[in-house]
């Protein structure tokens, strides 16, 4: 039935319509893409990928349909000149051709279309691979098996596999197409006996058999180069069977193939289907026994009989390959004795130890939150940042750093023109000392408030503390700034008087211009927001910023790099600026061992799902050559070459000249914060719990290698603790900023090795140490360090968490002093109270131990004294643990516990009041100190476990899930600081 004649003429129009929106989004898409590029000045980036996409599209898509469509057109234009009927009868065939043969132009043309669009995607899509084999840089480095520069394996052979995949694709595409177009058209039948095909259809079909097998002989021989990355044996790479099995019996095969390809082509010009039949069967019958039995058989009867011998020659391959791509080969590891007596060191003077950082950054985030977010509609990242800023006299210290980030509009508040026009931006730096805490046991703040204030805001002359680009800033959070200066709309930070808060407006050279119509009208589009082409606050002067974490800013500019987890902010020539690392990283190093990015880096302050992933999570090379910075008011983004002998570095730079800036144009101030990057880290130390050892025999025994240990102070021992960046003095060294982490042995939990890596730039930057600790003496291991911890002191750790409070551990840092090892734990209180408030810890004790000697105080000084001073306290055995029973309860215990009854419900009641009363409150915590040594008099035990002031049984120390506290709505008004963990 016809349609009638309107509708048929309206069809058209509507499919027009159809087409020109999905034009128009398409359009708008590519073009705002180009205009975020090109404001933040690397529109060659998107020229130079966006053109070697389309060039690698329209090659794969010509291809594809010349292969592919050329082999169905000449299968129909050598179709049977008498037609079917000349093998007799009639055939299923015959009616698929009667229904397709009226719209063969029509299926011919959108079938190529859709395979050309397919092919061409996956060929554009490959751009990587394409540029970094025309820009291929040498290693000057061979490898031991063919002899070849690494680079053949790292940038030629990725592109010569995927160039066979496409050809074999294409050719099975069109035997499969050329097949069904001579069986359409009564090229060959299959009818008994056997298949009876035309001449023509023999031929062609023949060709191209013979092609698919003169292919498959390629990648035989082609599949010799990649046994570097086989995991048949022991180790990654090629193993004792690929070397003198797979080997020889891929070039053996590579030649059957060779033959077999032949005796397909052979039946051009003679007929029938032994020929063909032979080749198949030989192809068939070689690639099982010579491929597979063979392998198998001297895999199984000579080497695993023999695997230690047979193998070392291979698994050295994998050492030194390993050691070479994860950039441990340089690693120095010396055996530290690490038994020093506590009686015969004096620590009092030593700033190596007295100055380490207590605050923990994962610990007080929330601390900041309560003390310094001031409106609720800001915030800080979880966790915090270490960096180092100097002190009064001039010394650098490691602080703990944030950013007060905005978190979007107040609740019942958020509509579009809050969201995208007022509350635009974050604002402020904040900073404290890491090995200092004020009276009250609060972070002593040397950058803090509203506008910003402090020490460190003066030494390091902030100008300008707004932050429109941060680490809350997902890349669909728009907001359009700018707009009109003489009426100031945007919220800059809340003040006291007039309207409450102070306006702004941005005037950053960040952002796209949507002064225009046409501008405006593509990001609605974008968007899918009408506001943006109607709203009447938008003019010549607004500017949209988007993709505004700085992590997604980077990995958009630079989408060949794979960046680190954490982007950390730092005061730069008076601006803050958020650094990022950047690493170049692939799977395809000879002979290394190949592993999961996320496995190697996951631990307790890592969430790989906020990273971007490469194409596969699997690397076998890393290399940290780009530091990234991100100007926080107006985004600009730059890309320093930090490793100037990474080829794979170089290659990009070849691709893309000028993106990456010589690391000469660096400032001081921002080479002062560079520091060692953490994933880059994890992955070291996770590659060395292994190739630390270098000895063939020893690696394949396994029995000397290490694991991470889990992190103690979070009571799952199977999630690894993280390294600590913190100021430590190696063995003959300077107290030197560093990277650390601790090993324990595969089973026990004693310590096996302590690691550090150099983090501040400098001729040392990047020297990784490796203290490896006596094996026939046992050391203790961070887990029993902390159990140490809890059983000395749980009485005096678990008063402190009466109530509602609960105990809180901080980092477990591990340091290596005057020839032994000192662990050092903060232990905060996490106050909880009503009211609506969150709640947030505050550093109350400082726990030290040294050998077999333990100590605890309100500050590190106190807990070093009584480990190195005159109140040595020897840590109990176990079994003194054990047989030690607690005391009956004199009138002294009686007191000392209702005093400090007493000054915890004084200490709760400073925090209740609004605002809270620190001085009460720090008062109170010292009668609370006061009370517990009585306490520990009384018991006669030192810190045995006592009955709760409250008559209940005492909380774990692990404390239980925290209630809310009291938090301020407007700035806290920090106490005049007391060094409560030692001088810096």
């Amino acid at each position: 039935m016809r349609l009638p004649r309107r509708p048929r003429l309206l069809l058209p129009v509507v499919i027009a319509l159809v087409v020109i929106v999905a034009l128009f989004f398409l359009f708008s898409g590519i073009y705002t893409d180009y205009l975020w590029f090109d404001a933040t000045g690397f529109t060659s980036i998107f020229s130079g990928v966006l053109l070697t996409q389309i060039v690698l599209f329209l090659v794969g898509a010509a291809l594809m349909v010349a292969i592919a469509g050329g082999n169905m057109m000449l299968a129909f234009r050598t179709r049977p000149m008498f037609g079917p009927a000349m093998f007799g009868g009639s055939s299923g065939a015959d009616r698929y051709r009667m229904a397709l043969d009226p719209h063969r132009k029509l299926i011919y043309i959108v079938g190529m279309a859709l395979l050309a669009l397919f092919s061409g995607s996956s060929f554009a899509g490959q751009w990587q691979t394409w540029l970094q084999f025309v820009n291929a840089t040498p290693f000057g480095r061979t490898d031991p098996e063919f002899g070849y520069d690494i680079s053949f394996f790292m940038f030629d052979y990725p592109f010569i596999r995927m160039v066979l995949n496409f050809l074999f694709t294409a050719v099975i595409i069109s035997i499969v197409l050329a097949a069904i177009t001579h069986y359409l058209y009564g090229g060959f039948r299959l009818q008994s006996p056997g298949v009876h095909a035309s001449k023509a259809a023999r031929i062609h079909l023949s060709v191209l058999l013979g092609v698919f097998v003169l292919l498959k002989a390629i990648a035989y021989f082609m599949d010799r180069f990649g046994l570097v990355f086989s995991d048949r044996g022991f180790v990654h790479g090629a193993s004792y069977t690929d070397v003198n099995a797979v080997l020889p019996a891929k070039t053996i095969l590579a030649a059957i193939a060779l033959i077999c390809a032949v005796l397909f082509f052979a039946g051009i010009v003679r007929s029938g289907g032994m020929l063909p039949g032979v080749a198949f069967g030989l192809l068939v019958l070689s690639a099982i026994l010579i491929g597979g039995v063979y392998p198998a058989l001297v895999e199984q009867f000579q080497v695993k009989p023999n695997q230690q011998g047979k193998e070392a020659p291979y698994i050295d391959r994998n050492i030194q390959a390993t050691r070479e791509a994860y950039g441990v080969d340089k690693t120095e590891v010396e055996t530290y004795n690490a038994q020093a007596d506590p009686s015969k060191v004096q620590a009092n003077g030593d700033t190596s130890v007295s100055g380490v950082r207590l605050l923990d950054p994962s610990l007080v985030s929330s601390t900041y939150e309560q003390t310094q977010r001031i409106r609720g509609f800001y915030g800080f990242a979880d966790p915090l940042d270490v960096d180092r800023y100097p002190d009064s006299t001039g010394k650098l210290v490691d602080h703990i750093v944030g950013v007060r980030e905005l978190t979007g509009p107040p609740q019942g508040q958020d509509n579009w023109i809050n969201r995208r026009l007022v509350y635009t931006h974050g604002y402020g730096f904040v900073a404290a000392p890491g090995n200092k805490v004020d009276s009250s046991g609060l972070p002593d703040y040397d950058a803090k408030d509203m506008p910003v204030i402090g020490p460190l805001v003066q030494s390091t002359k902030l100008t300008e503390p707004r932050v429109y680009y941060g680490e809350n800033d997902t890349a669909g959070q728009y907001v359009i700034a700018g707009g009109n200066p003489s009426r100031p709309q945007e919220l800059d930070y809340p003040e006291t008087g007039g309207t409450g808060q102070k306006n702004t407006t941005y005037t950053g050279r960040g952002g796209v211009p949507v002064g225009s119509f046409f501008n405006r009208l593509l990001y609605a589009a974008k968007y899918g927001e009408a506001n943006i082409l109607l709203s009447g606050d938008i003019n010549d002067n607004s500017k949209i910023l988007y993709v505004r974490n700085p992590r997604e800013r980077v990995q958009k500019i630079a989408p060949f790099l794979t960046l680190d987890g954490n982007a950390y902010p730092a005061i730069i020539d008076g601006r803050i600026q958020w650094i990022v690392d950047a690493y170049t990283t692939s799977n395809d190093y000879p002979y290394s061992q190949s592993e999961s990015l996320g496995e190697m880096t996951r631990d307790t302050s890592t969430s790989r799902q906020v990273i971007a992933q490469q194409p596969t999570d699997h690397i076998n090379y890393i290399r940290n050559s780009v530091k990234a910075t991100v100007d926080a008011y107006d985004g600009t983004v730059r890309l320093y070459a930090w490793d100037n002998n990474d080829p794979v570095l170089k290659t990009w730079s070849k691709a893309f000249p000028g993106v990456v800036r010589p690391a000469g144009e660096m400032s001081a101030q921002l080479r002062q914060h560079v520091r060692y990057p953490e994933d880059l880290f994890k992955v070291q130390r996770y590659t060395l719990s292994r190739y630390h050892i270098t000895d063939p025999a020893a690696f394949y025994s396994g029995q000397d290698f290490w694991n991470v240990p889990g992190d103690p102070t979070q009571g799952d021992l199977n999630i690894k603790q993280p390294p600590y960046y913190l100021t430590t003095t190696m063995p003959g060294g300077t107290p030197t900023f560093s990277l650390t982490t601790t090993f324990v042995p595969r089973q026990g939990p004693n310590l096996a090795a302590f690691m550090a890596a150099d983090s501040a730039a400098g001729d040392n930057y990047g020297r990784i140490r490796i203290l490896r600790m006596p094996s026939s003496t046992p050391i203790p291991g961070p887990g029993q360090a902390q159990n140490a911890f809890q059983s000395r002191f749980a009485g005096e750790l678990n008063l402190l968490g009466v109530g509602a409070s609960s105990v809180r551990y901080g980092n477990l840092l591990t340091l290596p002093y005057a020839g032994g090892l000192v662990y050092i734990e903060p232990v905060y209180i996490q106050v909880a109270a009503g009211g609506g408030q969150e709640p947030y810890p505050i550093l109350q004790r400082v726990l030290v131990s040294f050998g077999s000697k333990i100590g605890v105080g309100r500050t590190l000084e106190e807990a070093l004294h009584q480990v190195f001073g005159g109140e040595q306290q020897q840590q109990p055995s176990e079994e003194q643990q054990t047989e030690t029973q607690p005391e009956q309860a004199t009138t002294a215990l009686d007191t000392a516990i209702a005093e400090a009854k007493k000054a915890y419900d004084d200490a709760q009641e400073a925090l209740q009041s609004s605002p809270p009363d620190w001085d009460a409150y720090g008062d109170a915590q010292q009668r609370l100190q006061d009370a517990l040594q009585q306490l520990e008099g009384a018991t006669g035990q030192g810190g045995q476990p006592t009955p709760s002031p409250t008559g209940s049984p005492s909380p774990s120390p692990t404390g239980s899930p925290p209630a809310t506290p009291p938090a301020t709505s407007s700035p806290t008004p920090t106490p005049t600081g007391t060094e409560a963990a030692g001088t810096s």
